[in-house]
């Protein structure tokens, strides 16, 4: 059972129930038990489970090592726990830990949920709904201006934005919320502010929002760290509204997460020849919501709902507005769409009563089928069938 996020935790991670930490030793062990070597969220949550505390569980990792063939195997030491504690405050960052009433309640159900966080800024933050935006480092113009807007109208509706504090998409979208109030997770320590341009916007949303992350202070960010930082980025929200990304990126990385997660995920559409969007027209044909304003992305998650409690949730979620529309159910919706239209153009609204379908049902299949030139859009919200190809 010792290695780092083995397979086969599951159950264990999820009879795991979170407690608060308590006193200051039990909040010391928990960072030193995250801290030591080989010790990942599922083999924490394993081992918590086992012993009951931190303290314990450190007590018996020195035999958990010695059964799995690691000989001469030593905790973290309380020293070096100590120094991050001590780098933390002079910081003016607080920890986090997985149980306590100040933890993120959305993270709380993930089995690799991260067992520590180190929060600098305003953690009420994490009471209020939160939506994710991700996308290119490299954005168009058009991404830009897109994503700008998203996320102020998106802010103002009374959502928090959260992302990763990356060049392109990541920057509009913290700087378009900071007034109301963003989240940014980093790879890295709190102290390591990557990409370095980022480091006067980092030290604004700390006095107006928030900044998060699971690594120790003085830690670089590494290439293993962003796919952990994307999972906490998607866990956070109710959804993840993608703006630009290409078809092999951080970004669809991170929206794997949020549908491995059950949360939404959403996608601006983009121009079939440019790459930038390659990757959103690819989540949109398998299913994503189609995103072409706040409004789309109101409409799926549903309005802002009020502040949230820490660690339970008081009643259960509402269910989406709409269901999604299995998989299985595409091709067949796709024939009905052709089957509906001809060469004179119909209007969408009367299309979508035609079917019986709603519109977060139909979108993404229009938006595929006009990206793939089988329909026609024409001003004044009217749809007809492609002109022949060939």
């Amino acid at each position: 059972m010792f290695e780092d996020d083995a397979p086969g935790f599951d159950e264990a991670a999820v009879a795991y129930t979170a407690r608060p930490a308590g006193d200051g030793a039990e909040r010391l062990a928990r960072l030193r038990l995250i801290r030591s070597r080989r010790v990942g969220p599922a083999t924490y949550r394993r081992l918590m489970a086992e012993h009951g505390n931190a303290t314990a569980a450190l007590d018996a990792l020195p035999d958990i090592a010695q059964a799995a063939g690691v000989d001469s195997y030593t905790a973290c030491p309380e020293g070096v726990a100590l120094a991050e504690v001590r780098a933390a405050r002079r910081a003016g960052a607080r920890m986090l830990s997985l149980g306590d009433p100040t933890y993120p309640a959305a993270l709380c159900d993930l089995t690799d949920a991260p067992p520590v966080l180190w929060a600098l800024g305003d953690t009420d933050l994490l009471t209020r709904p939160m939506i994710a935006m991700v996308g290119t480092r490299n954005a168009s113009s058009l991404g830009a201006r897109m994503a700008t807007r998203l996320a102020a109208d998106l802010a103002a509706a009374g959502y928090v934005i959260v992302s990763g504090l990356a060049r392109g998409i990541d920057t509009l979208a913290h700087k378009a919320a900071l007034k109301t109030g963003t989240i940014a997770v980093q790879a890295g320590g709190l102290d390591v502010v990557y990409p370095a341009e980022n480091t006067d916007l980092a030290a604004d949303i700390a006095k107006s929002g928030l900044r998060l992350s699971e690594q120790a202070f003085g830690m670089e960010a590494q290439a293993r760290h962003f796919p952990r930082r994307n999972r906490i980025v998607s866990g956070l929200a109710l959804g993840v509204v993608v703006v630009e990304a290409a078809a092999r990126s951080g970004s669809l990385i991170t929206a794997k997460n949020a549908l491995d997660q059950g949360r939404e995920v959403l996608a601006v559409p983009g121009h079939p020849m440019d790459t930038r969007a390659s990757g959103c027209n690819l989540l949109l044909r398998d299913g994503a919501t189609l995103v072409r304003g706040a409004e789309d992305v109101i409409e799926a998650l549903g309005p802002p709902a009020p502040q949230q409690a820490r660690m339970q949730v008081q009643e259960p979620p509402a269910p989406p507005p709409q269901p999604q529309r299995p998989w299985r159910d595409h091709a067949a919706l796709h024939r009905q769409i052709l089957g509906q239209l001809g060469p004179a153009p119909v209007s969408e609204d009367q299309l979508l009563r035609d079917l019986g379908v709603s519109t977060g049902e139909a979108a993404p299949m229009l938006a595929a089928l006009e990206l793939d030139g089988e329909i026609t859009r024409q001003p004044g919200g009217l749809i007809s069938i492609g002109a022949p190809r060939g």
